[in-house]
């Protein structure tokens, strides 16, 4: 039996890895260079994984602080516009007939999930929110975040099943031992998602009832 369900945020619960590629790119684009998204995987679901300012630095590029403000405000704008990807509210809500626990974990910030939450009113959804915070060490592809997130919900690592959209997302749910189903979005579908137990183009297309039977089937 299902007990918990733990989500992902960033490109899982909301596309906001297409609108920080998008953002990306067009500063890039303005200032001579493609944004590669083959250098940008490195960064997907983690922390420290690939730097941008580094990158145009590294390229003797010269980009004024109040570009990098404008980038993160246009980053904002197109957040703002995302809707939920389909099928997860539908999971939460039927996580909430059977009474399962349900959690986000992310090596993002607290901050930065909760104001999107927040915005969508969806903050009383989760039962828990397990963020990195600017821990490095905390952050996917480690286990930590996972780990954490079945001692606060009080279940065991079996009972879990983890929704991710990276590789990094991925290889932290299945270092936990949680059964992984990866939901990729139009960024990371260009990724390799194979570590992951089952691949499902839309959580629409699963129900806690089909996710049980494959959970009970897993090794």
């Amino acid at each position: 039996m299902i007990r918990a369900l733990l989500f992902d945020f960033d490109g899982l619960v909301l596309d906001t890895e297409s609108t920080e590629f998008r953002a990306w790119s067009e500063l890039y684009e303005r200032h001579g260079h493609a944004f590669e998204l083959e250098k940008w995987a490195a960064a997907i679901g983690t922390l420290q994984g690939f730097d941008p300012e580094q990158h145009l630095a590294s390229l003797g590029t010269i980009v004024e602080a109040s570009a990098f403000r404008e980038r993160e405000r246009r980053n904002l704008d197109l957040c703002d516009l995302e809707e939920l990807r389909p099928g997860v509210a539908e999971l939460l809500d039927a996580a909430e007939r059977r009474g399962i626990a349900t959690a986000i974990v992310s090596s993002s910030s607290e901050g930065w999930i909760a104001r999107h939450l927040d915005a969508r009113g969806l903050s009383a959804r989760f039962g828990t929110i397990v963020c990195a915070n600017g821990d490095p060490h905390r952050a996917k592809p480690r286990p930590a975040l996972y780990l954490e997130a079945v001692e606060r919900l009080g279940v065991r690592a079996g009972e879990a099943v983890a929704f991710e959209d990276s590789p990094n997302g991925i290889a932290a749910a299945k270092a936990a031992g949680i059964y992984c189903v990866a939901v990729p979005n139009p960024i990371t579908a260009q990724l390799d998602l194979s570590r992951a137990d089952l691949v499902t183009a839309s959580l629409a297309d699963l129900t806690i009832e089909s996710l049980e039977r494959r959970l009970a089937m897993s090794p």
